[in-house]
């Protein structure tokens, strides 16, 4: 079977499939390569990675070591994409590290309770307000947007976060766009920088997973090898 090569014709058509003979013996200039939307994602990915503010992380890492020495519990906050990132991330923070951490979105029952009998703009501080958090915790946010109020966006994030404040919680976040709510109220927090309006979402939800990994496998945090690199460290001692 031939080898076929994607190219553009022109610029007004959609990407066609030439076989390489035919590009080999018709060296024309109509016969022009174009970058994929795969590869422009992923090199768009260096230039985030780098574009962090990398000393904030830090500063959490050190945040999190003080919390845990305290006995401070970590309330992880997320919506959609953000829940999930809670949950993995709330998996990680207790395993790896030995902070008590939470992620009500994880609770299903009272979330939906709550959500039927009180409404879905107070789910996170309903939480707080029962957990009775105080200055020694800590929230995260994990979300795109970090909350608008104005335009009626993770409006649950936002009341949350206004509690958290009168308690005297850290609050810490990892964000895009401008950085919303959790940037304005937030201790630290981190906006992963828009290299590609087209992507904000997809970069942001990336990232969240990329800083907490770090922040888990920090030096100052990690206390528990996970499976992977522990099997790899008793191969090395055979």
């Amino acid at each position: 079977m031939a080898e076929h090569c994607p190219t553009l014709l022109n610029l007004n058509i959609e990407l066609v499939s030439v076989p390489w003979h035919i590009l080999k013996s018709n060296p024309r200039s109509d016969f022009t390569m174009t970058v994929t939307h795969s590869q422009q994602f992923l090199e768009q990915v260096p230039q985030v990675a780098q574009a962090l503010d990398h000393q904030a992380i830090e500063r959490i890492a050190i945040g999190l070591a003080d919390l845990r020495s305290k006995g401070g519990r970590l309330f992880v906050l997320g919506v959609g994409g953000g829940a999930s990132n809670s949950s993995h991330a709330v998996c990680d923070f207790r395993k790896l590290t030995g902070i008590e951490a939470y992620a009500p979105s994880d609770n299903i029952s009272e979330l939906t309770a709550r959500t039927n009998d009180e409404g879905w703009s107070t789910v996170f501080e309903s939480w707080i307000k029962t957990s009775n958090a105080s200055e020694k915790d800590a929230v995260m946010v994990f979300s795109v947007g970090g909350g608008d109020a104005e335009r009626n966006v993770s409006t649950n994030i936002v009341r949350a976060l206004d509690e958290a404040k009168r308690r005297g919680l850290t609050i810490y976040g990892i964000v895009g766009r401008d950085g919303g709510h959790t940037k304005k109220v937030g201790d630290e927090v981190i906006v992963v920088p828009t290299v590609d309006a087209e992507f904000v979402t997809a970069h942001t939800e990336s990232f969240q997973a990329v800083i907490w990994h770090c922040l888990v496998f920090h030096p100052s945090l990690k206390i528990q090898a996970s499976k992977w690199e522990g099997l790899l460290h008793d191969e090395d001692e055979l």
